[in-house]
């Protein structure tokens, strides 16, 4: 029989050191070997050290670990869901050895806190997939970090927190659970509804949670997430500005807004849990729950990874020992003929209702296209047009890869030229010889150098686009995973397209003026892509260039035509 578990949020843990305890754990850190964290394990440190995740004291030990696993409980019975670990490369284990204390610094160096040492392990990633996750496929992204990205080991043991990892945006919204408690009870709120949100907030989501926080006849906290979200999803900055400007549409006094740094894991069901405990920590005692929360979609044959109601049955199972109130997310259509919003299961038979959903608004917002007042508030609009604008108005990458003497170069100096020609901005080449002499220069030719020197020119070629700008990438980029990687980068950005110039290595070797076929044939080269060393031809590239048929100008005319289909610039056709 389970044993009753005393009910979430009672106390919060305090991680963080006195300051003359503090001082001096920072004379002593010199002495400690450094762990520099990522940001998802900043965003767990910083959670620990503000309470945000008590019971826990620090990341878990191996027993926890396995108790979590499978049985959503701390091994002391605690309800727990998800595994808060600091992961840990070989070559992290290395440097630390047997030391009991190990400094955990941000990128920068700023010492955060002080892990006491406690178990170190290999764990079963596969197993934890499945327990947490549900599944091992690397199409789930947390799953995708976990095997692809994650340290093969773990380190568990208690923090002593030196301090907060330091921001430096949004300074009065960013708040602990003391704080944020404190506050509630200075305005007498004694029913706070949480709404849980990594995504911008329009007329139907301010509906919505109008509605819940009058249901329940209290107040409503709006909490997205700042931390890490799901690939793809509007930056932060962007929704917190639109957060802050639709805070007047809500009754005065009956509405907070506060920010969390949580590293999210789009666990569905397990993760609605941990939002539940986290929220119960600040103080709230309802939790709005949508269909699909924190889901992180479909899978490639379009079947979504978790019940739309799996995490509602998962909390309202757990409601009296969390001690937080599941509210529905009910939803909000528009109803044209009354000029309201209106609950789906409030709509009459046959009556006329609108929505927009979330890919038809980035579509509309790549388009350019006018969206309607009754969907957003207008000046809402305006700021997700000010940083999205239509694909016209972005930056954009074209990525050219193929065999050396596959006519790469030709093709990007063409392209250049013709970009510069049509359109009233720089456009950047980054030829794989040249970047190779300046941004790579004493790299060698292994395939860790190689994938090295390609995430370069795309990690580059990000930052241009990220600034609006037009760039041509010409490496071999002989692996798939590497432009892989880089598309996933730039697309973030702006627009990218990849062209494959396709050419046989018989006609590449013909073409070879610098006689490096040859000198590969003879041995003198060793790891020559195509000789000894793999060309992985692209899976789907945007466009395809046949080199051995086609002219330059035909090449590049492809290329043209693939750009105007894509939107990514509006100018009137040319003579090709």
């Amino acid at each position: 029989m389970q044993p009753l578990i005393e009910p979430h949020g009672g106390s919060l843990s305090q991680l963080l050191a006195s300051p003359l305890r503090a001082d001096h754990l920072r004379d002593e850190s010199i002495k400690f070997p450094s762990i520099f964290l990522n940001d998802r394990q900043l965003c767990d440190v910083e959670l620990l050290l503000s309470g945000a995740f008590s019971p826990l004291k620090g990341f878990l030990n191996q027993g926890d670990y396995d108790s979590v696993l499978e049985r959503m409980r701390l091994s002391s019975g605690f309800l727990w869901p998800i595994p808060i670990t600091l992961d840990l490369t070989q070559e992290d284990t290395q440097r630390i050895g047997n030391c009991d204390q190990i400094a955990l610094r941000d990128v920068t160096g700023i010492l955060i806190a002080i892990l006491n040492r406690g178990d170190l392990w290999r764990p079963d990633k596969q197993k934890e997939a499945v327990e947490v996750f549900g599944t091992d496929s690397c199409e789930h992204p947390a799953v995708d970090y976990l095997m692809r990205r994650a340290g093969s080991y773990y380190l568990g043991g208690h923090l002593e927190g030196i301090q907060m990892p330091p921001h430096y945006d949004f300074h009065s919204l960013r708040h602990s659970p003391r704080q944020l408690r404190t506050e509630f009870e200075s305005h007498g709120c004694s029913r706070i509804v949480a709404f849980q949100t990594r995504n911008p907030m329009h007329r139907a989501h301010k509906e919505l949670t109008d509605r819940a926080a009058r249901d329940v006849g209290g107040h409503l906290l709006i909490h997205p997430v700042v931390g890490l979200t799901k690939p793809g999803d509007i930056d932060h900055f962007t929704r917190v500005r639109s957060y802050k400007k639709l805070l007047q549409y809500y009754p005065k006094g009956k509405v907070f807004l506060s920010l969390l740094q949580l590293a999210m894991r789009m666990a569905g069901p397990r993760e609605a849990l941990l939002h539940a405990i986290i929220r119960k920590n600040y103080g709230c005692t309802h939790l709005i729950i949508g269909r699909d929360h924190a889901g992180p979609g479909n899978r490639s044959n379009g079947e979504p990874f978790y019940g739309p109601y799996q995490a509602q049955d998962l909390l309202k199972s757990h409601t009296k020992e969390l001690g937080i109130e599941v509210v529905p997310f009910r939803l909000m259509v528009y109803a044209p003929k009354s000029n309201a919003y209106k609950a789906i299961d409030e709509v009459r038979k046959n009556e006329t209702t609108l929505s927009i959903s979330g890919t038809q608004l980035r579509t509309m917002l790549l388009n350019g296209d006018e969206i309607p007042e009754w969907f957003s508030y207008r000046e809402i609009i305006e700021e997700l047009q000010q940083t999205y604008p239509p694909k016209s108005h972005k930056g954009f990458a074209v990525f050219l890869t193929g065999l050396s003497g596959s006519g790469k170069s030709t093709i990007a100096n063409a392209l250049q030229s013709r970009l510069l020609e049509t359109l009233s901005c720089p456009v950047t080449l980054l030829d794989g010889d040249v970047v190779r002499t300046n941004l790579s220069k004493g790299l060698g030719f292994s395939k860790e150098d190689r994938s090295t020197n390609v995430q370069r020119i795309g990690y580059v070629a990000s930052e241009i686009v990220k600034h609006r700008g037009v760039v041509i990438c010409a490496p071999i980029a002989p692996y798939q995973e590497d432009r892989t990687i880089n598309r996933q980068r730039i697309e973030r950005e702006g627009g990218y397209i990849e062209v494959f110039a396709n050419a046989s290595i018989e006609v590449c070797e013909r073409r070879d003026v610098k006689g490096l076929y040859a000198k590969a044939r003879a041995g003198l080269i060793k790891g020559f892509t195509g000789i000894d060393d793999p060309y992985e031809v692209p899976n789907d590239p945007e466009v395809i260039c046949n080199t051995e048929l086609e002219t330059v100008e035909e090449s590049i005319g492809l290329v043209m035509t693939k750009l105007r289909e894509l939107a990514f610039f509006v100018q009137p056709e040319i003579d090709e």
